[in-house]
């Protein structure tokens, strides 16, 4: 009877336990555990009952009612991990049940709470990570907002860092302050600011990555990790670039170690997975939460994670190999503006980096560099040589992730900003000739032979020097004259109209119309700022004559559809106080060329997140003030 069973006993066998001496005598122990379950199945009826059942009934347990005997053995005696493609995992009888919950018989109740090929991947990742425990998710953002949920309450206070995964960062400006949770964010080196905002206000947590994406900032986690302990604040630390072949966070003080394990623990590109480890009363949270929010890794992406994990090291020593060579070679390119990674003397953390005990091995597969072009990294020409060098590669793919067999390339302003507006990208340094390189583990030397070729079709510009917006031209008199117009805002624009617009109910047909009489080809779509003084409208979209004219085209009942569908969320927007130089740049890098219109920028102030209409301006409104200082500097000269 199953309620009687006992675990067999080493010594009730006579078998060396684990404690023992002698070689051999734990295999021997399990060896003699398994023949006692065989045994224990020779006089099973349940194959009997089943077998004179009906034809559905055996066609439903036949062959795998009776879950003992040799099918056990085998499964115990497989190489590698089975795949446990189970929701539901079963139970003997009523006192099995009763132990689970109490404590004392480990299992699995529902696939949601844990599996075993899932389990047999954290405990890969605790082994990794020097973990107590580890708990695997669905995804990479699944594990740092499951975590973030979990481990911070309402009224908590997380710092993190500036350069970050954009999505990490749109979670914890946008989700957390709903639930009441303050925000600090401080640059990856502003130790001194850690130190003063941890000692003066307190933090629930810290969250960074290391290796931040996509600049490659460096931050110091032993110091980071003993302010934390100091002040009684959990750290966690997203070592995705870095993996822990390179660096080992919980070896230098930090809590918790988080991986999108889609990238490097997979390494082959056809897994979605994330990954945390740590301190076990925080996994135990974490573990609780996830099973109420039901971001579960699929047991057949957690055998995929495992066996990436298995050449984990040999992957990433070649992918360090390459990114290092391949910055060395970048640094000294006459194409190249500047280099990201931390093995170059220039890199801003690079003392940090280099340090004894940070890093062991390398610094990751992830470069980024910025193409020189025209020199002005904002320009339209450095966007276009930029993208030419792109698309000259041969060996990488274009497209976003990294930490594959593959490797992959992206303009990071197109592939993760684009419907980011300039003001925004400047301050995060995402400029229009900024490439994230993800190397894969090709030779070395075939990947810098691509690099070079490639590069061949970029020309190089006069060089500009640029902080974050290059200075303006210098010159004789007459120059200064005729780039005058530049240096004026929007603002100095003669007769500027009040902006014509719509709102989200306008019909096509009537936005056509208007557009028409107006002579324009863009229109800001609108509606009454929330809480603003009588007039004011908050800028929604863009509705485009291109877009709008092919989609009626295609659908005429669209005609008397509303026109919001059909609008654009993705326009460029400058502030009041923006020079016409700035606006020009605007014009140039976000003008929908699918559709052949001309391009608006919206001139809106930011009120609390909304944007507040003022002006629109438009390419024509440019040219013409452009035109008229020409004339006038002719004149004058």
């Amino acid at each position: 009877e199953m309620t009687n069973y006992k675990r067999p006993d080493s010594r009730d066998m006579n078998v060396p336990g684990p404690g023992d001496e002698e070689p051999g005598a734990v295999g021997r122990a399990e060896s003699a555990e398994m023949n006692a379950n065989i045994a224990r199945f020779e006089n099973d009826d349940r194959n009997t009952t089943i077998g004179k059942s009906g034809t559905s009934t055996r066609a439903v347990h036949g062959g795998e009612r009776q879950k003992g005997g040799l099918k056990a053995r085998a499964t115990l005696d497989a190489l590698t991990t089975p795949i446990v493609q189970s929701a539901t995992f079963t139970f003997r009888n009523t006192a099995e049940i009763v132990a689970y919950n109490e404590g004392t018989y480990p299992s699995f109740e529902y696939g949601r709470y844990g599996n075993p090929t899932v389990r047999a991947a954290e405990e890969k990742i605790m082994a990794l990570e020097c973990a107590e425990d580890a708990l695997v998710s669905a995804s990479g953002m699944n594990a740092v907002t499951t975590m973030l949920l979990a481990l911070v309450d309402q009224n908590g206070h997380v710092v993190t860092t500036t350069d970050c995964y954009r999505r990490t960062r749109q979670f914890v400006t946008t989700i957390l302050p709903k639930m009441g949770v303050r925000l600090t964010v401080i640059d990856p080196a502003d130790m001194e600011a850690l130190e003063n905002i941890l000692k003066t206000e307190g933090a629930t947590l810290f969250f960074s990555e290391q290796i931040t994406n996509p600049l490659t900032r460096i931050i110091d986690t032993v110091k980071i990790a003993a302010l934390c302990k100091e002040y009684k604040t959990i750290c966690c630390i997203d070592t995705t670039f870095a993996t822990p072949v390179n660096h080992k966070p919980i070896d230098l003080g930090a809590d918790l170690v988080l991986h999108s394990g889609t990238k490097y623990l997979g390494g082959h590109n056809d897994v979605l997975c994330g990954a945390l480890a740590g301190r076990k009363e925080l996994i135990a949270k974490v573990r609780s939460l996830q099973g109420i929010l039901g971001g579960v890794v699929d047991p057949h992406a957690a055998y995929l994670l495992l066996r990436g994990i298995k050449t984990l090291s040999l992957r990433v020593q070649q992918q360090n190999k390459t990114a290092a060579a391949m910055a060395e070679m970048l640094e000294q390119h006459p194409t190249i503006e500047k280099v990201h990674y931390p093995t170059v003397k220039s890199h801003r953390d690079y003392a940090v980096a280099n340090r004894p005990g940070m890093f062991h091995g390398g610094f990751g597969g992830v470069l980024s560099f910025e193409i020189k072009g025209d020199g002005n990294p904002w320009s339209q020409d450095t966007f276009d040589a930029t993208a030419r060098f792109i698309d000259a590669l041969k060996i990488p793919y274009i497209g976003p992730s990294l930490g594959g067999v593959e490797s992959l390339v992206e303009q990071v302003r197109v592939v993760g900003y684009y419907d980011q507006p300039l003001e925004v990208r400047q301050k995060l340094s995402i400029t229009n000739g900024l490439v994230r390189f993800a190397c894969g583990i090709e030779d070395t030397q075939d990947l810098l032979d691509d690099v070079r070729q490639a590069l061949t079709y970029v020309r190089p510009g006069s060089v500009v020097p640029s902080d974050a917006e290059p200075p303006m031209p210098t010159g004789d008199e007459e120059d200064d004259r005729t780039n005058a117009w530049r240096r004026k805002t929007i603002l100095d624009l003669p007769d500027l109209r009040r902006p014509i617009t719509v709102t989200a109910d306008t019909k096509c047909a009537e936005a056509v119309q208007l557009m028409r009489q107006s002579g324009i080809d863009q229109m800001p779509v609108v509606q009454p700022l929330l809480g603003g003084a009588a007039g004011e409208e908050e800028v929604l979209a863009v509705i485009s004559m291109g877009a709008l004219s092919k989609h009626m085209l295609a659908n005429p009942e669209a005609v008397d559809a509303p026109i919001f569908p059909f609008a654009s969320t993705k326009f460029v927007v400058v502030e009041p106080t923006a020079t016409l130089e700035e606006v020009a740049d605007a014009l140039h890098a976000y003008t929908d060329r699918r559709y052949g219109d001309m391009g608006v920028v919206i001139v809106a102030e930011d009120r609390g997140g909304k944007k507040l209409l003022r002006h629109v301006v438009s390419r024509v409104d440019v040219l013409a003030f452009e035109t008229e200082a020409l004339t006038a500097a002719a004149a004058a000269k």
